[in-house]
């Protein structure tokens, strides 16, 4: 089912993502993690992608054929286009159109000094156009709630993501943010913006200190006092770690529950038990 569908049927959605294995030979591993979460009744389940090189690409493939096929959820494939050529970014797209995948989270890619960049595309906008002209997938957007680290302000931002969205982008999924009030403020500005498709907002529990640490300074994300607070007391103590960041992501999903927010997407970290916890904690929330 086109994810987009999914938006207009329901009011809103639960959705995964994990990450394929580094190493071809750890595929199977994976299944354990996609019994868990399959259990768990996802509307879809997106899988990151590597930059450079086709073997990232085909993991992340294979892994959604899994999810699809195996486990019978909607996966949603990330396909990155700033180190790939059309030919090459039409070779994955053919592959996922003949195993019947029909989700594409469209995305620039992070620049790796180590990967020669290509001159096909420059932008996720350009992608999502490619795809759609080419094409019959329901392409997804992302979007940075507190702006893109390299956009100059909130207003360029604003406008790139205007012109993904003119670009085809049937909805946006959020990167990662510790502080509700900063999405509710971005999500009020893209409506203003016209920016009408539905925009669901990241979740990140913490659960590991040096991780998330990495994470708001890739990400742009605030650090709310509260938040550090938790970290500064937990971090060396892995289970409390694991119940207090399991609370506080839990309260953030309360939150953006009750402001009718239209859905939720759970970075898993491939890490089972954090998707149950999370939904044994909002079973009986609508």
């Amino acid at each position: 089912m086109r994810i987009s569908d999914l938006f207009k049927k329901q009011k809103r959605t639960l959705s995964f993502e994990i990450f394929p294995p580094k190493k071809e030979s750890a595929l199977a591993n994976i299944d354990e993690t996609l019994k868990v979460l399959s259990e768990l009744s996802p509307d879809f389940i997106s899988v990151t992608f590597g930059a450079g090189g086709s073997a990232n690409c085909n993991r992340t493939i294979e892994t959604a054929k899994k999810i699809k096929h195996i486990y019978g959820v909607e996966p949603v494939v990330h396909l990155t286009c700033l180190h790939y050529t059309k030919s090459e970014i039409d070779s994955f797209a053919e592959e996922m159109a003949k195993e019947g995948i029909e989700n594409i989270l469209a995305l620039r890619g992070d620049a790796t000094p180590d990967v020669p960049q290509k001159e096909d595309f420059k932008h996720a906008s350009d992608l999502t156009s490619y795809l759609k002209d080419k094409y019959d997938f329901c392409v997804l957007g992302a979007c940075y709630p507190e702006t893109h680290p390299e956009s100059a302000n909130i207003v360029s931002d604003i406008k790139g993501l205007k012109t993904k969205v003119s670009a085809g982008a049937e909805g946006l999924l959020s990167q990662l943010f510790f502080d509700n009030d900063a999405f509710f403020k971005f999500r009020d500005e893209c409506r203003i913006a016209d920016i009408d498709v539905p925009i669901i907002p990241g979740v990140m529990p913490v659960i590991n200190a040096a991780q998330i640490r990495k994470m708001v300074s890739v990400c742009n994300a605030t650090f709310p006092e509260r938040f550090q607070k938790i970290i500064n007391r937990y971090e060396n103590d892995k289970e409390a770690l694991f119940d207090a960041g399991m609370s506080y992501a839990l309260s953030q999903i309360i939150d953006l529950l009750v402001n009718d927010i239209e859905g939720i997407h759970l970075y898993t970290m491939n890490n089972p038990r954090v998707a149950k916890r999370i939904c044994e904690g909002i079973k009986n929330i609508v």
